[in-house]
């Protein structure tokens, strides 16, 4: 090496991201960039002993909802605890650009309900000094953080800015309208936006109950828009479907035939449902089929269940709708434990509907045979004996009575798990085989998103620390799956690889050190909101273009993150 190094990471384990096996060497970083791995290289102006630790490339999370957030922190934790150097935003169909002066609470109430950031926190943290995507990415460009990010047209923005009311009533779009969302779309992706997202599910909703205003989008409406994309030869898609009507096999063939117009890749969600439990197995075997004979559709499927945490300190418990809990709502938690804990409060509560009074659009899908203790440390892959269903057929009680009482545990801080997809054999076999498919790719962290009831940022590390340490699956071979795997699926060919030459996005991991902390409720957004923040154990390090941003999980002030515009 022609100079002295910036920062040398000495005698650590290389997995390189390619799924290779580690072997151990120095790694050397000089102005962000790998500059060399190998033996006994020279001193840096900065060391980190890495001797008995995973050296591995940054993680590359293709599914958050930091569109928000990154408008206003320069911090994008969860993520950024969890190893993550790299987010794709944007997810989902939801965002805040291109926006009309005067729609700008439209697309809050969307993001309110789809992904449960409350109205005020978007509504103070956010200036909207932005109408295109192009102007709002050269916002998201001026602000350091210590990620980078990427981000997505959303459909549901692009629509409402076309089409107004119309689109809101979930009228089809016209010739015009299509044309017009097809130039906006090619645009934003020239701009630097990494491709376009859309929802078909009727889970996202509003508060109100008004379903995302693409819902019912047509076919003719969504090729039209993968057109623009195939004109200007840049950008992937990334859909959300229920895969109901009438079959996965008709839904997939419709988004098979949109991705083939566009001609670049795409990516969907793929979960093991609790009502229709063998149609993952369906998507999977079709998308299979669909790469094999040249048309890029892969999945993305979660680790472990994506799990919905009710408690007194979250937005969400078994018993929010009730009247009688919504009288003792505003109370901080120690109050609202002391008042539950009145026989005559505690009558009222039990006696009444949960549902009819619920702004909450997943209570009616929480089912209590899948609701469990959370337990500290936190429990991801309960048994079914030990179900509040189960627990209260043991115990000759109603499954409400023992919610109730395990709301009030650790004086009001305790969580209920609800196991909401991918459990629905009480174990993680969807998981497990997903894992051994090449063509699928693992995430639906949600970062950034679901902040009062949903805590699954830390998707990175379970898959590190239950995936590998638990289950013994080869650790190189998880490390692809969030660095290499990812970039490649997402058009970042700079970074996921530890080469030289490559973008210095790097974790130095103390794998047998590493563990998940129990989520807790911290109050640091906008308008004094709330969110769930979980932190990890076994972070020495995570580096971010070649400058230290969190130490043992300690943020260093270093803010070398910045917006990644889209070249592929």
């Amino acid at each position: 090496m022609s100079s002295t190094p910036d920062l040398v990471i000495r005698g650590g384990t290389i997995l390189d991201g390619t799924g290779k096996p580690g072997f151990e060497a120095d790694l050397a970083v000089k102005d962000g960039r790998i500059a060399a791995i190998g033996p006994d290289l020279p001193r840096g102006a900065e060391e980190i002993d890495a001797k008995g630790r995973l050296v591995t490339p940054g993680f590359v999370d293709i599914h958050t909802h930091y569109d928000g957030q990154a408008v206003w922190d320069s911090h994008l934790a969860p993520s950024a605890l969890h190893g993550v150097t790299t987010a794709v935003m944007g997810n989902c169909g939801v965002g805040f650009a291109p926006v009309h002066p005067g729609q700008e609470m439209k697309l809050i109430e969307l993001m309110e309900g789809v992904e449960d950031i409350p109205a005020p926190v978007l509504s103070q943290g956010l200036d909207f000094k932005w109408q295109s995507f192009a102007e709002y990415l050269a916002v998201l460009d001026a602000k350091p953080r210590d990620i980078d990010i990427c981000a997505l047209v959303p459909h549901a923005a692009v629509r409402v800015y076309v089409m107004g009311e119309r689109a809101l009533a979930l009228e089809s779009a016209n010739q015009g309208d299509i044309a017009e969302m097809r130039r906006i779309v090619a645009e934003a992706v020239e701009a630097g936006a990494f491709g376009f997202s859309t929802s078909r599910t009727i889970s996202h909703k509003t508060l109100k109950g008004d379903f995302t205003p693409t819902l019912r989008a047509q076919e003719e409406e969504l090729a039209g828009i993968a057109e623009g994309l195939r004109g200007i030869g840049k950008g992937f898609m990334e859909f959300v479907s229920d895969f109901n009507q009438p079959d996965p096999a008709t839904e997939f063939g419709l988004i098979r035939r949109v991705v083939e117009r566009s001609g670049r890749p795409a990516v969907f969600t793929l979960t093991a449902r609790h009502d229709r439990t063998e149609h993952w197995r369906e998507l999977l075997a079709l998308s299979n089929r669909a790469a094999a004979e040249g048309v890029p559709i892969r999945p993305v499927f979660p680790p472990r269940p994506i799990g919905i945490l009710m408690g007194l300190s979250g937005s969400q418990n078994p018993f929010s709708g009730t009247p009688s809990y919504k009288a003792i709502a505003h109370l901080p938690v120690p109050q609202r434990v002391a008042a539950m804990r009145d026989p005559a409060v505690r009558a009222r509560i039990l006696s009444e509907d949960r549902f009819a009074g619920s702004t909450f659009p997943l209570i009616a899908r929480l089912s209590f045979e899948r609701m469990f203790p959370f337990g500290d440390p936190p429990n991801y892959t309960p048994a079914k004996e030990s179900s509040i269903a189960a627990q209260a057929a043991r115990e000759g009680r109603t499954p409400e009575d023992v919610a109730y009482d395990m709301l009030l545990e650790q004086n009001g801080e305790a969580f209920i798990f609800c196991a909401l997809t991918n459990y629905a054999y009480y174990d993680l076999s969807p998981s497990e085989e997903l894992l051994r498919h090449k063509n699928t790719i693992v995430g639906l962290s949600d970062g950034g998103a679901h902040v009062g009831f949903i805590s699954d940022g830390s998707f990175p590390s379970f898959l590190l620390a239950y995936w590998g340490k638990q289950r013994g699956l080869p650790v190189e071979e998880l490390i692809r799956r969030q660095t290499s795997d990812t970039a490649s699926a997402a058009g970042l060919p700079d970074r996921g690889r530890l080469a030289p030459g490559l973008r210095a996005d790097i974790n130095v991991i103390d794998y047998d050190s590493l563990a998940l902390e129990m989520p807790r409720m911290v109050q640091d957004l906008p308008a004094g909101g709330r969110r769930l923040m979980q932190r990890a154990r076994g972070y020495d390090a995570t580096i971010v273009a070649g400058q230290v941003t969190y130490r043992h999980g300690e943020a260093t002030g270093a803010l070398p993150g910045k917006l990644v515009r889209c070249t592929h």
